[in-house]
This record gives C-alpha cells, structure tokens and sequence, in this order.
C-alpha cells in the first residue's frame, strides 16, 4: 500500500489507506488488511470515468479515507450520516488540526458519497447548526458590477473560513532562494512559479513538448485539464536551455520536463516530494520564512497587479475560473499600505506646514 493518509490510531479503530492501480492511473481505498472498499471504490470509479484530474482523484481519495476512519471509529456507516453527525465529523477534524477549507472539502465529500449511494441529500435532522440567511442586495457582482441572475440557493453545512492576508515575499526572499540554488533545474522551477505563476503541480506536469524555447512560450495544463499558453521570459528561457543541454540525462525514456538528478531514480520523472524538499531545506533559514512554492506563486500574482496588468489579464495568466479567486492574489500586502500611507502622510504634513 502507498501514499496512505497519516493520523494517530486508536484502540479499536479501522485504518483506511489508498493505493495507486492500473499502472498509477487509478485511486482506489484499501483497509487496514489490504481489502477494497466497494462503495467508495465505485464513487472513485465514476468520478474517474467523467475526466477529472488525477490530483482532483487524488483529493477525493484521501478524504474518503479520512471520512471512513471517522466512521470506523464512531461504528458509524455512511448511510447513518446526518448533519448532526456531521458535526460530530467537523469537531474531530478541528481535534486534529485540520484547516477550514480542508474541513470544507472533506464535507463536500461526505455530501458527494451519500447521494451517490442513497441519491438523496444528507438529512438535517436536529442539532444543525446552518449558515444563516441574509439580504445580499439585487445581486449586483461587488466586483465587476454585473447584474445576476437570481440563483436558488440550498445553504450547506460548511466551517467558516477566516479571510487572510498571504504576504508575497520580499525581495531579499527570492535573492536568497536564487543565490541557495546550485542547479538549472531547480532555478527552471522556481523560476517558472516566480515569472509565470505556475502552481506546483503544473511544473511536474510539464513535458519536453509543452515548451518552444524558439517561440518563447509554455503549454500549461491547469486544474481540471484545462490549458493556458504563456509567454516564456528569456531570462527563463536561457535556463531552460542551460538544463536541458547540460542536466537532463539522455535517453529518459519519457517525455516529462523536470526529472531527477542524482541518486538511484536518475532520470525518472520529479515527484511532489521531490519539489517539496526542494523548498523544505531552504526555509530552514530564518531569512526564508514561509517561503513555499505557492508562495512564488502568489508573488508573481502580486507583481503584475503592481505593474497595472489588468484583472481579466491576470486571471487568464493565473489560471482561474473566477476572478474572485484572482483578486485574493492581488489584494494589498502590509508593505504596499505602509508605503502609500508614508506617501499620503508626506503630502498631509506638507499642507499643514505651509500655513
């Protein structure tokens, strides 16, 4: 079994873990003893037949396995749930330290499996507690200002998620992570998520073919398989050129990008784990901070916005369906404020100096 889902035990509670089959091209969830879990299997299954990604797939999985654990442990089966047990579900995920919006995913989840199989929405019964209604005005877009069409609306039991600001890194961040870097390879990849806004995972899924250095663009496959052409900076470019001439191994036998260098799984495809202790290492420094991939990512986002790209640019840059989810990019960091209040402070005082 690989890949399965760590927590603590207790006494008398069922493991659940997922495996890769067909070759790494399915999820499937095993128990403790190796045996399938049909229902879930079948979810799986179904949700794979419909074209979603193998990191959607993979999602799904592990929360499966998290939900089934639960159940194990509280002699529950997935037919017995209802919001107030849902609750029960929330209150032990918040034991164990899970974030708001992976409690939200995993609800989403528990919601998606009880009407696969029973083709009925979870029962509220007593005990819920629901998001309340409120007056959200004529449905004007607070973004775009568009009107909207009135959507029926079924609320759902979800956790509240806090609304934080993530800081883009500073500048002697990303001089600090350029100057630890000692391979073309590994400047190819942070470089690709510091000027091109790529998300971790569109890296790794880069092939030698998803690249024209002489046309100076990428081919980038997004969330639920949707692709994006970008244009390459020739700074990027010059690296590129620099890894695939003097780092990757001849004759890798597949067609990824990045590959790994050293060690007995030379040439084979750069995994996740990879790429993360890739990051890992550097932030051990205190300088670094919380300097993670997506965190490049995030920065590049901020930038454009700081160069005046406008919004439906960037959202197409970035990848996304929404241009909500872009302007969480693009909101205001804590240095941007300080400077525009330095410069309005300048301008207050000199007013008042001259009378």
């Amino acid at each position: 079994m690989s890949g399965t889902q760590g927590s603590e035990s207790r006494p008398g509670e069922r493991l659940y873990g997922v495996k890769v089959e067909l070759g790494g091209t399915r999820w499937a969830l095993v128990d403790e003893r190796g045996e399938a879990v049909v229902e879930a299997n079948e979810l799986l299954s179904a949700l794979q037949a419909r074209g979603l990604a193998d990191n959607t797939l993979r999602a799904y999985a592990f929360d499966l396995a998290v939900l089934y654990r639960w159940l194990a442990a509280a002699g529950k089966s997935v037919r017995d749930l209802d919001h107030a047990g849902l609750l029960d579900f929330i209150r032990e995920q918040r034991r164990r330290g899970a974030r708001p919006r992976t409690i939200n995913r995993r609800l989403t989840t528990c919601r998606l499996l009880y009407r696969f199989l029973t083709d009925e929405d979870v029962p509220r019964g007593r005990g819920t507690s629901l998001p309340a209604l409120y007056y959200r005005g004529r449905g004007r877009d607070r973004y775009l200002g568009l009107h909207q069409l009135p959507r029926q609306q079924r609320l759902k039991l979800r956790v509240q998620v806090p609304r934080t600001l993530v800081e883009p890194l500073r500048r002697e961040q990303v001089g600090l992570m350029f100057e630890s870097l000692r391979r073309y390879r590994d400047l190819g990849l942070v470089q690709l998520m510091l000027l091109c806004g790529l998300r971790s995972a569109e890296v790794l899924g880069l092939t030698l073919f998803d690249v024209s250095l002489e046309e100076g663009q990428v081919l980038v496959r997004g969330k639920g398989g949707k692709e994006r052409m970008l244009p390459l900076p020739e700074t990027l470019a010059e690296t590129l050129r620099a890894y695939l001439r003097l780092e990757r191994p001849r004759g890798c036998g597949h067609e990824q990008l990045f590959v790994v260098l050293q060690g007995g799984h030379r040439g084979r495809p750069m995994t996740r784990a990879g790429l993360r202790k890739l990051f890992r290492h550097r932030r051990r420094k205190p300088a670094m901070g919380n300097a993670n991939a997506h965190r490049f990512r995030h920065t590049f986002g901020t930038d454009m916005a700081r160069a005046g790209v406008r919004l439906a640019v960037l959202q197409k840059m970035m990848g996304h369906n929404d241009a909500a989810t872009t302007l969480q990019y693009i909101n205001l960091s804590m240095a941007d404020v300080a400077a525009e209040f330095r410069r309005a402070m300048t301008e207050i005082e000199r007013r008042y100096e001259e009378r």
